[in-house]
């Protein structure tokens, strides 16, 4: 019986190798994280892999795809897959960057809001519930309208209008993991509440916040394509996947090609997120389960 015993209570896969077994379970989500693979080293490499330079207007104009240039050419007889290409690196670093900033400033205004409560939490909610009045949107465009074109601009006015989504999440984690018993503990022993937040509450508050951020990070996509789209992006000489959409407005009963494949790459980019996000979220939903079932 001691052996049986034994065998039974053998020590759990390492969580690293419990998500990877997840993952290859969940097809939608393998197959996410293949074409984010793809698009986020393109982008990185981008100068080693695009054939041709992005601003290069020496090609035909608006020919179609073919062995030379495999996704055609603009109206300006750009190469159109080596824009694709480099404007993969401007609009995944913004997506990714407008979520980091968004995720610092608004996970620490949701710990001081739920962990001290009182005017702090009146003043810090009341913000929140203004700006969740508003669409994210209509916040950027209206922020970039004010700050101007750049992409450090798009990246603060988009950040800004994320804020609270974060903001709310932290707050509600924050209000029920400071009634646990360990967080009295710290207190009673004298750890600081600066401690007490970043090293006990933020830790067990990570699972909603990475769920949160992938679906952030889709919209934050799409908010700058919108915002190069209408002109309030990085800046005409800047190849953005919005950029190059709304160049290929103009001619899609001529070269369809143009609009066409921006919008691809952004589609594939937003769903494969949103595939990775839900296995994310349900595989952090069964974990959560189990441990308040043992």
């Amino acid at each position: 019986m001691a052996a049986i015993t034994h065998v039974n209570e053998l020590p759990a896969p390492p969580r690293r190798a419990r998500w990877i077994r997840h993952l290859i379970r969940d097809r939608r989500a393998l197959i996410g994280v293949i074409v984010l693979t793809i698009f986020v080293t393109a982008a990185i490499f981008a100068p080693l892999i695009a054939p041709y330079d992005p601003n290069a207007m020496v090609f035909g104009i608006m020919d179609g795809p073919s062995w030379a240039h495999p996704l055609g050419t603009d109206d300006l007889g750009r190469d159109l897959l080596s824009r694709l290409i480099h404007g993969g690196r401007v609009s995944l670093f913004v997506g990714v960057s407008t979520v980091g900033l968004a995720l610092i400033v608004g996970v620490g205004l949701g710990l001081v809001a739920g962990y001290y409560g009182g005017f702090l939490d009146t003043v810090i909610m009341r913000y929140i519930d203004l700006q969740w009045a508003f669409p994210n949107f209509i916040i950027a465009v209206y922020l970039v309208a004010v700050l101007g074109q750049g992409m450090w601009n798009v990246i603060a006015a988009v950040s800004l209008a994320f804020i609270d989504d974060f903001a709310r999440v932290a707050r509600g984690m924050v209000l029920t993991i400071k009634q646990e018993q360990y967080i009295d503990a710290a207190r009673t022993v004298g750890v600081s509440d600066w401690r007490i937040m970043w090293r006990h509450i933020l830790p067990n508050a990570t699972a909603p916040l990475i769920v949160q951020g992938t679906v952030s990070i889709s919209f934050a996509i799409l908010a700058e394509a919108a915002l190069s789209f209408l002109g309030l992006g990085v800046g005409v000489e800047t190849p953005t996947w919005g950029l190059i959409l709304a160049d290929g407005r103009t001619f899609i009963s001529r070269a369809w090609w143009i609009g066409v494949f921006p919008g691809l790459f952004i589609m594939l980019t937003v769903l494969s997120i949103n595939f990775v996000g839900d296995s994310l979220r349900d595989y952090l939903d069964v974990r959560e389960v189990k441990d308040e079932g043992a």
